[in-house]
Formats: C-alpha cells, sequence, structure tokens
C-alpha cells in the first residue's frame, strides 16, 4: 500500500504498550477529532492498554449536500437508503481501512486483539469491511448505521471468517438521519449471515447517549475478559 493511501490519524492510548486496538471511524462531515472525547467515557480502569485510532475521511463532493465538498467516506447520491452509497467510493474506503488494520498488525496488534468501530457513514464502511474478512477481529462496532450494499450482495460477500467476528449494532429510535427501520433491518440481515449481533436502541436521535456507551463498555468487557 503506497503512502498516499495511508489516512491520517489521531491516536490516544489508555496506556503504556497497548496490546488491543480499536479503529473508531467518524460519520459524514466530521472527522477524526469527533470521538476522541468518547475514549475517558468508555474505558475502564480495569481494561488492558488500548490504542485508539481515529481516522480522517479524504475530502470529496457529496451530492445530496448540493456537490459541497467534506470528508466522506463515500459519496451519497440518494436519500433512498437502498441507493444511497456509492459503490467504488465504499470499496476504496473499506481498503484504506484495510492498511490501517494491517499497520496496527505490524505494530504488533493481532487481528484478534483489533476491533473496528464506525458511526453513521463510518459505521456502514466498518460493517462492508467485517462482511469481507479472511481474518476475523476482536469484533465489529456499528452505531446508527446500515449495510451499504443490497442484501444478496452482502451474502455474496460474506465469509465464514467473518462470521466469528461479534457485532454490537446500535441505534436511536428517533433517527431523521438514517431511520431506526434501517438498524433493525442491518441487525437482521447479520443474524441471518451468521454473526453474533447484540442489538440495542436508544430514545435519542441520530447521535450516541450514556445509555449506549454504558452497554458499549459491557460489551467491551466481555471481549477483554473472553
Amino acid at each position: 500500500m503506497d503512502a498516499i493511501d495511508l489516512l491520517e490519524t489521531i491516536e490516544e492510548e489508555t496506556g503504556p504498550d497497548p496490546r488491543w486496538s480499536v479503529l473508531w471511524l467518524h460519520g459524514l462531515g466530521a472527522d477524526g477529532h469527533d470521538f476522541v472525547p468518547l475514549v475517558p467515557e468508555l474505558a475502564r480502569p480495569g481494561w488492558p492498554s488500548v490504542r485508539f485510532v481515529f481516522p480522517h475521511a479524504p475530502v470529496r463532493a457529496v451530492t445530496i449536500n448540493a456537490g459541497m465538498r467534506m470528508r466522506a467516506w463515500y459519496d451519497i447520491r440518494d436519500f433512498d437508503l437502498a441507493n444511497r452509497a456509492d459503490a467504488d467510493g465504499v470499496a476504496v474506503s473499506t481498503a484504506q481501512v484495510g492498511a490501517l488494520l494491517d499497520r496496527e498488525q505490524a505494530r504488533g496488534i493481532p487481528p484478534e486483539r483489533i476491533f473496528l468501530a464506525g458511526f453513521s457513514q463510518g459505521g456502514a464502511i466498518a460493517l462492508a469491511s467485517a462482511l469481507g474478512r479472511t481474518t476475523p477481529l476482536a469484533g465489529i462496532v456499528a452505531l446508527s448505521t446500515y449495510i451499504p450494499m443490497s442484501h444478496a450482495d452482502a451474502r455474496a460477500r460474506v465469509t465464514d471468517a467473518a462470521r466469528r467476528q461479534p457485532v454490537f449494532l446500535a441505534h436511536g429510535e428517533s433517527d431523521p438521519v438514517i431511520p431506526v427501520q434501517a438498524g433493525t433491518a442491518t441487525a437482521a440481515t447479520l443474524t441471518e449471515l451468521g454473526f453474533d449481533v447484540t442489538w440495542r436502541t436508544y430514545a435519542m436521535p441520530h447521535a450516541v447517549c450514556p445509555d449506549e456507551v454504558r452497554d458499549l463498555r459491557d460489551w467491551f468487557d466481555r471481549r477483554f475478559a473472553g
């Protein structure tokens, strides 16, 4: 992978010599700084040292925002979820995420101790990346999001190794950006494909709430203990 393809990142480590990594992808129009404040809220004192990696998505024109250029993992061409994601953009972003996952492995963190997380558009890339994994990661976190491809394409893409990745999937019940029904459908699809899905909904819009952080913390607890 050429250096130009390795995205710029922000890193936060919860302790010295981290043995686990979490690669966290932001949503449309945000950047890697967006979820940095979550680290002290999420991490528990008893956890092993964790390196949180927050990449910046590339800047690109986004069709539904009148072609305005902003950080985005892919172009959004339509408000309809079935036609929303730019497939070429999804493919490029999953490759760039793959390069960052490879870098974590090169830094001594094996795939079974790397989590891939994302919110909204970042969560869609996390799910798209997860489906095609040939070596399973420690787990996938996908918040307020959806699978950016058809059910048939997801079924064709999924691997046996991918199915071994537990998934934490959560959504706001009053989300005006990505309706909660999209999250429900995503949970059903992933379950049908053979994933171990933890599915939660919360009384919130397109956001993250304290109860969600608590439940995610508990989910990480189980992964670290295992």
